[in-house]
């Protein structure tokens, strides 16, 4: 058996007991010095008894003070031996077992138990012999002697032998929770050095918004000290500004929705102010802290350079895009009329040289649309003229739009609000009141990818609403998406590159143009997959009710009546005014220089591709009649050039007289 091992507390209790013993045989011993007060040869304690009394008294006092420091064991089992050895030596020198002392060994008897065989072994050998001397001495034991040692020294003992017998389930107690202390201490400063050594500013706060932690990367970021940010309000050191440069509200602030929805938020167009006034652009994410209202973990970086680089992308990208644009459908066109046997004669081979080179011209000129879609959603630019519109018979008129091409290639495409199943059907009326070219591209973009990745089977396209939402749901029976791939989805340039796509083109922007557009109408745009099985992408716009849907439009419609008179009275005047003299001479100089008339100005044919995946044949054809009319308003205006003319003399230019026909 090893001795207790015992808390500082428990060993400071016990440095006090024996201090209280120790003093009180000091003020006995300095009683016998007071004339006035008469102490009995039981009660009076010697100077062998005094001197001991002192010694346990500081060595009492001195551990009590270091008890913290002072861990081993050793020093307090001393401190308890002379204790022990002070006490019997002043019962046995007043009266032995008759000694008004006797409770103290009492005392000793039960504490001995604490320090195991080391403690209640001498006990027993210093009582044995003791008795022994008693025997001996009188050659028989009187029961009250037998009585007296069994009160103050054996029971005592077994009374503390048993309280003390699972010291090893305690010692094993204590030494797990030393182990997990340790753990915990060792992980806490593992925490420590992990947060320290992270580039990104991290703060805590509790569930009031007072900081409880700052690493170096915070303070770094907004210029406050450890010392000076900690207990203070987080909105004091995190000062946030919108998109707009005004001061963060309650809704929009992330770390307040945290702390008042305990559900994870996101920003990256916050703007900080440092402690010296200088502005940082911030991208931040602010976690909750287990259950609702224990705090938030706020992790945010410096975006500034980030940003400006973006936007430096953005509109080189944005530039690039609308200059090839132009080129690219030039040749597209081109393409096309070459491709039109009432223009061109080719031989078969030649064609199909010609058709994969349409339809590469096709996909470029897709690729500059949706790189400057792209650009104009990120950097603010992208158009949003909100209308009211029915979802159902509109999704079902873009739906109706691609039956053809799920047809082509096998598919079975169908509109669920009105599908043909023999039975009369009301349709559900859900209005909105969005933009309705970017409801068109989105879903558009649903359906058409849905009938890429579908390699046979069916396309369903669904409208539901509730009282504050409308889902547009687009499901099919395809190639679906690996759970791997489902969270970069939405991403930038991201496709599946599995070995069953690879024969499958696309651009890698259409859903993330389509989710941006989706957020910019206060939606959201999201999928539900399973591999091999298909994909169902749903997409969710605000609704609004009938009553405020016919308020709205009436509204749109005297906007668009009075944009409309405006516009008719400004191509008017357009119209009425004559030209001015420098445009009449510059004219007439141009003229002279070409040495024939200038030919009357012509409009030219579109050179834009539509959005969309392809041209019908119907755009095709309508492109090739532009092109030809054009073909021959250029050749017209060239046999005007080689006729032979008079050239004009250069005069001023009058007005006619009067009576002159």
């Amino acid at each position: 058996m090893t001795p207790l091992s015992l808390s500082y507390q428990w060993r400071r209790r016990l440095y006090g007991a024996i201090g209280v013993v120790s003093l009180f045989f000091l003020i006995l011993f300095g009683l016998s010095f007071v004339e006035s007060i008469s102490l009995t040869p039981t009660v009076s304690v010697g100077l062998i008894v005094a001197i001991g009394a002192a010694i346990t008294l500081i060595s009492a006092i001195l551990l009590f003070i270091f008890a913290k420091k002072v861990t081993s064991i050793i020093p307090t089992y001393a401190l308890f031996f002379i204790a022990s050895v002070v006490i019997a030596f002043q019962i046995l020198q007043t009266g032995g077992l008759t000694s008004p002392f006797i409770s103290l060994w009492a005392l000793v008897a039960f504490t001995s138990a604490i320090f195991a065989v080391w403690g209640w072994l001498p006990f027993v050998i210093s009582l044995g012999a003791y008795t022994a001397v008693l025997y001996i001495g009188a050659q028989s034991l009187a029961s009250s002697s037998l009585v007296t040692l069994l009160l103050s020294a054996l029971i005592p003992l077994a009374i503390g032998l048993f309280i003390w017998r699972n010291q090893d389930e305690v010692d094993e107690s204590t030494k797990h929770v030393k182990n997990l202390a340790s753990q915990l201490s060792e992980v806490a400063n593992k925490s420590e050095i992990v947060i320290n050594a992270i580039g990104d500013g991290v703060i805590a706060v509790d569930g009031k918004g007072i900081i409880q932690l700052i690493n170096p990367a915070a303070q770094e970021l907004l210029g406050w000290g450890k010392q000076d940010a900690l207990m203070l309000q987080y909105s004091s050191i995190l000062k946030l500004l919108d998109a707009n440069n005004k001061e963060v509200d309650m809704a929009n602030d992330p770390i307040m929705q945290v702390l008042n929805t305990n559900q994870q938020a996101r920003s990256n167009s916050l703007t900080s102010i440092t402690q010296s006034g200088k502005k940082t652009s911030l991208a931040m994410v602010a976690s909750p802290i287990g259950s609702p209202g224990a705090g938030a973990i706020i992790v945010f970086r410096d975006v500034t350079k980030e940003q400006a680089e973006g936007r430096e992308q953005a509109e080189f990208i944005s530039t690039a895009s609308h200059e090839m644009r132009t080129p690219v459908a030039s040749i597209e066109g081109y393409l096309g009329l070459t491709l039109n046997p009432n223009t061109a004669q080719i031989d078969d081979r030649a064609r199909d040289f010609i058709m994969k080179a349409h339809e590469a011209a096709q996909h470029l000129g897709r690729l500059f649309q949706d790189l400057l879609d792209v650009s104009r959603s990120e950097d603010g630019r992208m158009s949003n003229l909100p209308k009211i519109v029915d979802m159902t018979v509109y999704t079902g008129t873009i739906t109706q739009g691609l039956m053809q091409k799920a047809q082509e290639k096998g598919l079975t495409l169908t509109f669920k609000p009105a599908a043909d199943d023999g039975q009369k059907k009301i349709l559900p009326v859900y209005y909105v009141n969005q933009d309705n070219d970017h409801i068109r591209e989105i879903i558009d973009n649903l359906i058409e990818n849905a009938i890429k990745y579908t390699p046979q089977g069916e396309v369903i396209v669904d409208v539901q609403g509730a009282d504050d939402h409308v889902i547009v749901s687009v499901k099919d029976s395809g190639l679906g998406i690996p759970a791997e791939d489902l969270p970069h989805l939405f991403q930038k340039f991201y496709r599946v590159d599995n070995a069953d796509r690879q024969d499958i083109g696309g651009t890698g922007l259409g859903l993330f143009l389509s989710r941006r557009l989706a957020e910019s109408m206060q939606g959201r745009l999201r999928v539900e997959s399973d591999y091999g099985h298909g994909s169902t992408f749903f997409l969710e716009l605000p609704r609004v009710s009938g009553a405020e849907a016919g308020n709205i439009k009436a509204q749109q419609d005297a906007v668009a009546a009075n944009a409309a008179i405006q516009a008719q009275a400004i191509a008017a005047s357009a119209q009425a005014a004559p030209p001015t003299l420098n445009q009449v001479i510059a004219q007439g100089q141009q003229q002279q220089a070409n040495g024939a008339p200038a030919a009357p100005m012509q409009a030219q044919a579109a050179t834009t591709v539509p959005r969309g995946e392809s041209l019908t044949r119907e755009q095709i054809a309508e492109r090739v009649r532009q092109l030809e009319a054009l073909s021959r308003e250029q050749q017209t205006a060239s046999q005007v050039r080689e006729t032979p003319a008079v050239t004009p003399n250069p005069r001023p230019i009058e007005p006619p007289a009067q009576g002159t026909a």
